[in-house]
């Protein structure tokens, strides 16, 4: 297991380089990339097995952001994995920037997959790893879900999908932070007891604290134990994780920060 302290401090750096990049922008999603950047944090530095130097690697573990809009903090650790410049965060968004609002595997290295019509990631998590199995490699596919995209009916024809296959190197994730861009889940459909349907549809499950990080690795290292079937650890979240104004917030799914409110933000990031 990596070291928590490390990893909790990478973290924090991309919470911040979230608020900078989404500020300069003037355009993004800050709310979901905020309470997903532990997870983030954990996969790029430490869980996966992954190499900047050579971003096609073909034995590589792969990460599929299903819920494309959180590419912020995506960026984030590709940056700060060395993938290219941190410099290049202050492009997000930008015209012909390599740094689009959603991930696009032909021109940003280090992203697998082209992602933002949310409810496909599964989909294609699954087709990687059976590439995988066919080609006789080893690598794991990670896929980030949100939990207002699971209401998308394509997700659980992927769920179907992954436990008929077996697809024990795929490990999803729901990104629970209760909140989508219309309100809160139970307010727009009510996605109810999520570990339990993902059980019905043939995969191990588990709950844990997504903001924990010791709780996500030993999570990801128990899933990695199961043979014969995928994983899907469901965390519980906090939107908007880390700014105080934020959190919790349905508001700041996808409404940059003024100015004022990066200097703001920042500031508390700092002090965390």
């Amino acid at each position: 297991m990596g070291n928590i302290g490390e990893l909790q401090t990478k973290a924090k750096e991309i919470r911040k380089l979230i608020i900078r990049s989404i500020g300069q922008a003037r355009s993004g999603h800050p709310g979901g990339s905020l309470s997903c950047a532990d997870l983030i944090a954990a996969l790029y530095f430490d869980i996966m097995d992954i190499d900047p130097g050579n971003p096609q690697w073909e034995d590589r573990d792969r990460f599929v952001l299903s819920k494309g809009h959180a590419c912020p903090a995506l960026y984030a650790a590709l940056a700060l994995k060395g993938y290219f410049p941190v410099e290049e965060l202050d492009h997000l968004r930008e015209l012909g920037s390599m740094l689009q609002g959603h991930p696009y595997s032909g021109k940003t290295p280090g992203v697998d997959v082209s992602t933002g019509s949310l409810g496909q990631g599964l989909s294609i998590a699954n087709g990687i790893a059976l590439g995988g199995r066919l080609n006789h490699k080893d690598y794991y596919v990670y896929c980030l879900l949100g939990d207002g995209e699971i209401e998308e009916g394509q997700v659980w024809e992927a769920a179907m999908t992954g436990a008929h296959y077996g697809l024990d190197h795929v490990i999803g994730f729901v990104d629970y932070n209760h909140l989508q861009i219309d309100g809160t889940i139970e307010e727009v459909i009510g996605n109810g007891r999520i570990e339990e349907k993902f059980q019905a549809f043939g995969w191990r499950t588990m709950t844990i604290d997504g903001h924990d990080m010791e709780e996500i690795l030993n999570a990801v290292e128990e899933a990695k134990k199961t043979q014969g079937l995928p994983t899907c650890i469901i965390m519980n979240t906090v939107k908007g994780k880390g700014v105080s104004f934020m959190e919790n917030q349905a508001g700041w799914h996808g409404t940059a920060p003024t100015k004022e409110q990066v200097e703001l933000a920042l500031k508390e990031l700092e002090g965390n």
